[in-house]
């Protein structure tokens, strides 16, 4: 059955791994690329990053946090169950190459593309250090896959349940103070995390690539939702990106964007609650 989910794991609370029967797009996905799905025929279009695939398997693996009335209807899928529609492989794929240092920094459900970059950079030939942060111990995901394939891997956690206590801006700051060095760092997770990473490799001339969670509608560049500034010239994260250089990325504005509909989900979240209808 196409889009089939196949195997279903719950990493954290209200954080979710599925694996997805998805032939045609595991043939061709590529480190960085991502797909956009609907839950049922009237449902939101959700962009989310591929974190595995397996192109003699024919599926693709899919990591994601239920914080908007769609990403919860898809969590209430179970083994067994299909996805109505599925598109992709989108957007353009990473520059994987040997940088020699590299650092991967991801937060909370973004820990899972952290580690898909991570595993592919290693198999670069890169020396590799990951640091992931979460808010709290409960909230970390993927850290023994990270050793398996990092030469260090720090953990860090606002409240200091697990690893330093602390943001990982702070602890990527005190590791440069200290003379270490990167040849190329790369963050994902939220636009605040990926602009203070970039704040703090900036003046240590770090190349530093982020990867964008904009909103999208379509994923090919036609509505025009995931505009973004990035050195005084607009570009859409669907197809120019998702990655791009940090220290060029307007934040300001790609902050503004992705939370400019936050009423309308937090109605959305209210209807679905009340009473299990779609808004």
């Amino acid at each position: 059955m196409a889009n089939e989910i196949i195997f279903k794991e719950e990493l954290a609370p209200e954080v979710k791994l599925i694996k997805v029967r998805a032939p045609s797009i595991a043939k061709k996905a590529k480190s960085g690329q991502f797909i956009i799905l609907r839950v049922d025929e009237d449902g939101e279009r959700i962009p989310l990053t591929l974190i595995d695939w397996d192109p003699k398997e024919g599926t693709i693996t899919l990591v994601f946090k239920e914080v908007g009335a769609s990403t919860k209807e898809l969590g209430k899928l179970e083994v067994g169950d299909a996805i109505h529609d599925l598109v992709g492989p989108l957007g353009k794929p990473s520059e994987i190459a040997l940088h020699s240092k590299v650092c991967v920094i991801g937060r909370g459900v973004a820990i899972a593309a952290a580690y898909e970059r991570a595993k592919k950079m290693k198999e670069a030939g890169n020396n590799v250090t990951a640091i992931i942060s979460a808010r709290t111990a409960k909230q970390l995901i993927f850290k023994d896959q990270l050793r398996g394939v990092c030469d260090k891997l720090y953990i860090v956690t606002d409240d200091g349940s697990e690893g330093a206590k602390g943001y990982a801006n702070d602890f990527l700051r005190t590791l440069l103070e200290s003379g270490e060095r990167f040849d190329l760092v790369y963050a994902v997770g939220a636009a605040t995390l990926m602009r203070s990473i970039s704040e703090t490799t900036k003046p240590y001339k770090i190349k530093t690539i982020v990867s964008l969670n904009s909103l999208m509608v379509d994923g090919t560049g036609m509505c025009g939702c995931c505009r973004v500034t990035v050195g005084g010239k607009p570009m859409f994260a669907c197809v120019d990106g998702p990655d791009f250089d940090a220290h060029l990325v307007d934040f300001e504005e790609f902050r503004a964007r992705i939370h400019m509909y936050d009423e309308e989900e937090r109605v959305a979240l209210k209807i679905a609650g009340e009473c299990g209808c779609k808004s």
